[in-house]
């Protein structure tokens, strides 16, 4: 079974070889730079440029947009899923979720929204998905509300010191819930 990892920038390096990840999403604001593993191919690592806002319009600072949900979508979808892929953000706490949510639901359209994001709660207690993030997911993958509400029904996630990282494992096909997360 693979999984999708979640972890702030200072652990990208660490957990990709120690969960032998073989992709990589980076969700960082646009003048943040950071080096990419050498064991993940540079066909393989999606960049999404973007600040950890909930709105457009808050000045020099890029919103996350539609765009890239498409783009984070379109790359899961192209993960063959044979071993784990990492997503990170600069503390790990709201970018990074949210995408995981997202990517494991382009990868499950089947999964349900509110046992997802109980397993997301159960495995990162510090958890505060991005909200314009999940927003654009919901809308592009057909959720019907159904992730908003699921993502607001666990509420905010506990204060953290930014170095909190999970693993999220993905549904097996045709398994109905039963997995435990695990903490990485």
């Amino acid at each position: 079974m693979s999984a999708i990892i979640v972890c702030p920038l200072a652990s990208i390096a660490e957990l990709a070889v120690r969960h032998k990840a073989s992709h990589l999403v980076s969700l960082i604001a646009e003048k943040q730079d950071f080096h990419r593993p050498g064991l993940i191919r540079a066909d393989r690592h999606l960049t999404l440029k973007m600040n950890d806002i909930a709105f457009a319009g808050t000045g020099d600072l890029l919103a996350p947009a539609e765009e890239h949900v498409e783009r984070l979508i379109e790359f899961v979808r192209q993960w063959d899923r044979s071993a784990p892929i990492v997503i990170h953000c600069w503390m790990g706490v709201s970018r990074s979720p949210a995408a995981a949510v997202i990517a494991s639901l382009a990868v499950d359209p089947n999964e349900d929204d509110m046992a997802l994001a109980a397993r997301l709660r159960a495995v990162a207690p510090h958890a505060t998905p991005n909200a314009r993030l999940i927003e654009f997911g919901d809308r592009l993958l057909g959720r019907d509300n159904r992730l908003i509400k699921a993502i607001k029904g666990i509420g905010r996630g506990s204060d953290t010191d930014g170095r909190a990282s999970f693993v999220l494992p993905l549904r097996s096909m045709g398994q109905e819930d039963k997995i435990t997360a695990t903490r990485s």
